[in-house]
């Protein structure tokens, strides 16, 4: 379906191989070029159906689900393996590969480059690797990070890792950790934070709140996370950060509510502190996935992989 113009209603039946997913991640899938925020606003209106009935973006999709797909002009895509990518984005990619078996592919992800194509990309990560690996069959997020985010991304080489690990981080039983910079003193060696977070369409995208009335929150999700005292440096702290949950933007908003906006954020940062970073040399976000543990679905061990933190942040905190 790559080059494909659907202007008609049609209709999917499910088989095996898309048994467990998520209907946003299927339909990401399938209907290649269709911006993400097209592609919920037809699942929020009901366009899209499964057995013909609403479903929400969490649903999983199980066998002989019938999907109905409205007429869809989305733009012409181009196939992996006839993308044009320069030798320097593809090394980002294969110089930066922590771990690989014939289950799973685990990449240091860099900033500034998005997990997959979409809303105006003509590529991201998936892309690049299913070009890069063109002779596996099978290759598909585990998780997200967001575009200006780096570090441990987990990609599954067989459904079954896919399968199994997404289980594991339903079921809360994923070790995620993360070092953020942020703008402020810090006082607190450790604190937990709980709020409810509601996703709201906004006029360049979506965009996540702290729900504060209760029509919001009968709408919203729980959401915890645990932050650590690293260290002060400069007007900035270090934090370490264990994840709960693993909601949209959630260290983001959770942070910015707090009064501690993360350094670099350009959707819950502060643009004051945001435009003097800039002006001296710091053009990223202060956000990296440091460490990801799970159960490995093969061998039942545990497996924990950790990305360093990159070399501009260590710098940028090492900064006299």
């Amino acid at each position: 379906m790559d080059n494909f113009i659907e202007k008609q209603v049609t209709y999917k039946n499910i088989d095996e191989s898309s048994v467990d997913q998520k209907i946003d991640n299927y339909l990401i899938k399938i209907l290649k070029g269709v911006p993400k925020g097209h592609i919920y606003k037809l699942l929020r209106t009901g366009q899209i159906r499964v057995n013909k009935k609403r479903v929400k973006t969490e649903y999983k999709l199980c066998q002989d689900d019938i999907v109905r797909i409205p007429p869809v002009d989305f733009k012409e895509k181009i196939s992996p393996k006839n993308l044009k990518i320069d030798k320097h984005t593809k090394n980002s990619i294969t110089n930066n590969i922590l771990f690989e078996d014939d289950f799973l592919l685990v990449i240091n992800k860099p900033f500034g480059l998005a997990v997959h194509g979409g809303s105006g990309l003509s590529y991201g990560v998936i892309e690049l690797l299913r070009q890069i690996y063109s002779s596996e069959k099978f290759l598909e997020l585990i998780h997200r990070l967001d575009k200006e985010t780096s570090g441990v991304l987990l990609v599954a080489k067989k459904r079954v890792a896919l399968v199994e690990i997404q289980k594991q981080i339903r079921e809360k039983r994923i070790h995620k950790k993360y070092q953020v910079g942020i703008s402020g003193i810090w006082k607190e060696k450790q604190k937990i934070v709980d709020l409810n977070l509601l996703k709201i369409s906004k006029g360049d995208g979506q965009k996540v709140i702290v729900t504060k009335n209760n029509k919001e929150v009968l709408n919203s999700k729980e959401s915890r996370s645990v932050f650590f005292l690293n260290k002060h440096f400069r007007k900035y702290s270090l934090l370490d950060v264990k994840l709960i949950t693993g909601r949209t933007h959630q260290i983001r908003v959770h942070l910015s509510h707090l009064g501690f906006p993360v350094l670099g954020d350009d959707r819950y940062g502060n643009f004051k502190v945001n435009k003097e970073l800039q002006k001296n040399g710091f053009k990223r976000m202060f956000l990296h996935a440091l460490e990801y543990g799970f159960i490995h679905p093969k061998s039942k061990e545990k497996v924990l992989i950790s990305a360093p933190l990159p070399e501009e942040l260590l710098n940028f905190v090492n900064l006299k």
